[in-house]
């Protein structure tokens, strides 16, 4: 062996064990794992306990956990209260150690058939990698919320093929038709439609409610992945990112100026995410607006169609989900087929058992 060649297989040796002294989650990153399998838990039923946990912003008022423990009971089912549900860390509620644990104790525990998160707000990626995910591939459940649980709805999609849901959170408006989404996949197992509501009766002579807009029509299929930009963007680089690659992707963002929604989308695009994409579904943009320095700014319009148009898939905007009122239940991991003309999302299959 030549000394150069000798040299660069010593070279490949060190690397290798560079990378085998890393922590478990920085090897993670350095050497991203496959896909793992759909994993689908078990559907909700009438009767069944869900568990109440805050794995994001603290609830400062007892009033809010009443209301969300009352709406889970008036879906049919017993609440528990996690250990830490109205623990307070700075805006978190609680400490790291404390709503992951909340979260892990109820994957545990045989007696809970679900999870949903009380609120959204921030704090979600500081636990991501503090949840037991061996524990949660050996014994799978619903677990739901949107907002800053993009980040854990996609990490354990990631981690362990667990379809997880982007649904309202306990605190959320439980109307009619966040009901009625959510029953028919969570509790009704039912390859649904996802679709707008119709647009409600009015004095105007053309529907403005719940209205679609095709950027790019056509139809694809693939696995939903998404949420909320600004968490998703910020999971790019690290092993909870989901798998993009022939994925329908499904964005909602909140008060972010026009400018920081561009940014985050250069992120994805960045990071080769937005070119693997089979399909995009563009929900509500609530309130992301110029900001004060307007002048010359781009609109949401001229972002994505910068962004979108260039990818040669199907895109459509106003999809229900989002910082709305009411809101369509998505199942993460899920396989679907999106019509960008008609501005629907058809499930291929259940997406629990």
């Amino acid at each position: 062996m030549t000394p150069p060649r000798r040299q660069f297989v010593q070279s490949l040796a060190v690397a290798a064990a560079g990378v085998a002294a890393l922590p478990v989650a920085a090897q993670a990153a350095a050497q991203p794992a496959a896909q793992p399998a759909p994993l689908l838990a078990r559907r909700l039923r009438p009767g069944d306990t869900i568990a109440l946990v805050s794995p994001a912003n603290a609830t400062f008022e007892r009033e809010p956990i009443e209301l969300a423990t009352e709406a889970l009971q008036a879906l049919g089912f017993k609440v528990r209260h996690g250990a830490n549900l109205r623990a307070r860390y700075g805006q978190f509620g609680g400490t790291d150690a404390q709503r992951a644990g909340d979260i892990n104790a109820m994957f545990a525990d045989d007696s809970v058939a679900g999870i949903i998160a009380m609120t959204g707000g921030s704090g979600c990626n500081r636990i991501v990698d503090k949840l037991d995910y061996k524990l949660i591939a050996a014994k799978p459940k619903f677990f739901g919320g949107f907002s800053d649980l993009t980040s854990l709805v996609n990490g354990m999609q990631r981690q362990t093929g667990l379809v997880t849901f982007h649904c309202p959170v306990a605190s959320s408006q439980w109307n009619g038709y966040s009901v009625a989404a959510f029953r028919s996949l969570v509790m009704e197992a039912e390859a649904a439609l996802l679709k707008n509501p119709p647009p409600e009766r009015s004095d105007n002579i053309i529907p403005t409610q719940y209205r679609t807009r095709a950027l790019r029509g056509g139809k694809a299929r693939g696995r939903l992945v998404g949420g909320n930009l600004a968490v998703l963007s910020s999971l790019i680089g690290t092993p909870y990112a989901p798998e993009f690659r022939g994925a329908i992707l499904f964005l909602e963002e909140i008060n972010e100026y026009i400018y920081r929604v561009d940014r985050m989308l250069s992120t994805l695009r960045l990071a080769g995410a937005l070119n693997q994409v089979a399909g995009v579904v563009l929900g509500h943009f609530t309130k992301c607006e110029p900001g004060d320095n307007n002048y010359g700014v781009l609109t949401l319009d001229e972002v994505f169609d910068d962004y979108f148009l260039p990818l040669n898939v199907p895109v459509y905007r106003g999809a229900q989900f989002g910082h709305v009122s009411r809101k369509l239940t998505i199942p993460v991991g899920g396989e679907a087929e999106m019509d960008a003309d008609a501005g629907t999302i058809q499930l291929l299959r259940p997406v629990v058992l």
